[in-house]
């Protein structure tokens, strides 16, 4: 009968070269925290509807709670350590979802920028902008129009006029109407 050492790497359950490095390990825990900063910087209202322990709850609303910087540290630590068994996949989500409707409504924001440039500019984006907008009031859209026209010709570097920021709503609301 062969006789086997007790002490081979075949016989050990855990084999060294499966197991994370420390280095792997260190790097998983700053990411996690890092998730942490970004789940502690949800609104309230996306951590109350996140399935997520009911412990990591609380530990976030500590965090918040918490007015010093020591305290803040080690508490992100503590919402680090009670993320490593917990299921962060529904966080990562939240958080991108956060992100991604930023992201939109900057872009939007940008867009209506340049229509506004574009219809004090020229006549011709009028038309452009009546096409890709059908629903919106043509007559109140040429009104404002030539108002903000008025206010650059009177303040030529301000940009910044009453009638700039309404044409700048009415565009704003024109698109966001036609995307429902």
């Amino acid at each position: 009968m062969p006789r086997t050492d007790p002490f081979s790497p075949s016989d050990d359950p855990v084999d060294p070269d499966e197991r994370p490095s420390k280095t792997q390990r260190k790097k998983e825990s700053h990411e996690l925290q890092d998730l942490g900063e970004a789940l502690v910087a949800l609104p309230e209202s996306r951590v109350k509807d996140l399935a997520i322990p009911e412990n990591l709850r609380d530990a976030v609303h500590e965090y918040r709670r918490t007015r010093t910087h020591e305290g803040k540290r080690r508490q992100m630590q503590y919402i680090g350590k009670l993320m490593r068994g917990t299921d962060t996949e529904p966080i990562r989500q939240a958080v991108l979802d956060m992100q991604l409707g930023r992201a939109k409504d900057a872009l939007s924001l940008h867009e209506s920028e340049r229509w506004r440039a574009e219809l004090v500019a020229s006549d011709d984006a009028v038309t452009g902008f009546l096409q890709e907008f059908p629903g919106t009031d043509a007559q109140q859209l040429r009104s404002l129009i030539r108002s903000a026209r008025k206010d650059a010709a009177l303040q030529p570097e301000q940009r910044s006029g009453r009638a700039f920021r309404e044409l700048f709503q009415f565009i704003k609301q024109s698109r966001e109407t036609a995307h429902e």
